[in-house]
């Protein structure tokens, strides 16, 4: 058994086609513009089974078909590797394509994981151990473990990155985020996604304290820039 927190059945920004996005519950991380505070409770969610949730993404396959597929986002699903690997597996089974939307933030069985995972989606929180720090409220370590199973596996790889305004927009940050992504061999595409206040209606309904409040979301025009400079470099 596991603890998913929702699933939704056509989520288009998951991965390459229509997915089928199942958003695993617990995380370790706080991140300070995290968007689903929610599911960072383990002891909430809905209790499933991998035969079960496999049961449903069946029911939608017709609409994925062979260009779309399966993600398991979150939370963090690498925090649930039994589970997460029973249902990697029966998807396999079925040569339904896999991504994992993570953090890199779990507890082992990295290998194993991947072995059944056609696509990572990662986010990188910062690239530096202060910034990283700041960021999530934890060391960068484990998130350099799974990188380097990524890479020895040779797991294809889309990179994404928030751009907080003031943190992580900066021209010097984007210099050194571009020679950072440059020595991974297998990043496939590179994600700058602006930052957005989206989520923060659920600090206040589960009263806690929203530490970017005073930073406002980032415009389609600043975030146009970014990538136009990004590209540029």
């Amino acid at each position: 058994m596991g603890k998913i927190h929702s699933y939704e059945s056509m989520g288009l920004v998951d991965g390459p086609g229509v997915r089928f996005v199942v958003f695993f519950q617990g995380c370790t991380l706080r991140c300070m513009y995290c968007h689903n505070p929610d599911t960072w409770d383990f002891n909430k969610g809905i209790a499933t089974s991998p035969q079960d949730l496999f049961k449903k993404v069946l029911r939608y396959r017709p609409y994925f078909g062979k260009m779309g597929g399966v993600t398991c986002s979150g939370g963090e699903p690498l925090m649930q590797p039994d589970f997460l690997i029973e249902f990697l597996k029966l998807c396999k089974t079925h040569d339904i394509h896999t991504a994992i939307d993570t953090a890199g933030v779990g507890v082992g069985r990295y290998e194993e994981i991947l072995s059944y995972t056609d696509l990572v989606l990662l986010d990188i929180k910062h690239i530096t151990k202060y910034g990283y720090q700041k960021i999530t409220g934890k060391d960068m370590n484990v998130f350099e473990k799974f990188l380097k199973t990524v890479c020895k596996k040779s797991i294809p790889m889309w990179i994404r990155q928030v751009m907080i305004p003031g943190i992580t927009d900066t021209h010097e940050y984007l210099d050194e985020l571009k020679n950072f992504v440059k020595e991974i061999p297998n990043v496939e595409k590179i994600e700058l996604l602006p930052y957005h206040k989206l989520g923060v209606h659920k600090y206040k309904e589960m009263n806690i304290p929203y530490k970017l409040g005073d930073i406002d979301s980032m415009s389609k025009e600043k975030a146009t820039e970014i990538r136009k400079y990004f590209d540029a470099i």
